[in-house]
């Protein structure tokens, strides 16, 4: 499971107000003498302990969904995408971050992660079905098309689950098979060439 690091509302509070804090130059006071004002300052060490594990938190706003499929699948198409889409049997390779309806606690994420829409749950599968390459979806999966009544690791039972999804190529697995088989074949003519004198 994959994390990723964010800064605490309060210090990204402070951070904030310590940018507002910058002196700004006074009409017509030249930009070299406000950096020579801002570069005279040294930057003090926070020795606030950051507490582990870092829990982000994905505002209500990015927890909704624009409309919904027969299935009760919620999506937002957040950058459309081109060409066609997979196929429930394909292997995707996808951004993504999930992150739990109620409360936006993230609870994984991933950078060019490769998947088999037939091995994931049933919502993401569905998610993903709905656009094309370099597209964007935001999931809202009900309960019963995630986990469902199971708990697993940070996601409670029946817990409805959000995904923002890149999809950034797909394979069938007929296309998959053929790269294997020219993965070996090269590989096998790497060997030979290097066991010769």
């Amino acid at each position: 499971m994959n994390r990723f690091f964010a800064v605490p509302r309060s210090s990204l509070s402070l951070m904030t107000l310590s940018l507002l804090a910058v002196a700004l130059p006074a009409r017509g006071a030249t930009v070299r003498a406000a950096k020579a004002n801002v570069a005279a300052k040294p930057t003090r060490a926070n020795n606030n302990i950051i507490p582990l594990p870092l829990q982000p938190i994905v505002p209500a706003s990015q927890r909704l969904c624009a409309a919904r499929t027969s299935t009760g699948l919620g999506y937002t198409i957040l950058r459309a995408g081109s060409g066609s889409k997979p196929a429930a049997t394909d292997t995707v390779l996808v951004n993504y971050i999930g992150y739990l309806a109620a409360t936006g606690a993230v609870f994984d994420q991933g950078m060019q992660t490769a998947m088999a829409l037939d091995q994931v749950i049933p919502g993401f599968s569905e998610g993903l079905r709905m656009t094309g390459k370099s597209g964007i979806v935001r999931i809202c999966i009900p309960a019963a098309l995630g986990y469902g009544a199971q708990a697993t690791g940070p996601i409670p039972a029946n817990a409805d689950l959000v995904f923002q999804a890149e999809l950034l190529d797909f394979k069938t697995p007929s296309e998959i098979d053929a790269l294997r088989k020219e993965q070996a074949t090269d590989a096998a003519s790497q060997k030979g060439a290097a066991s010769q004198p």
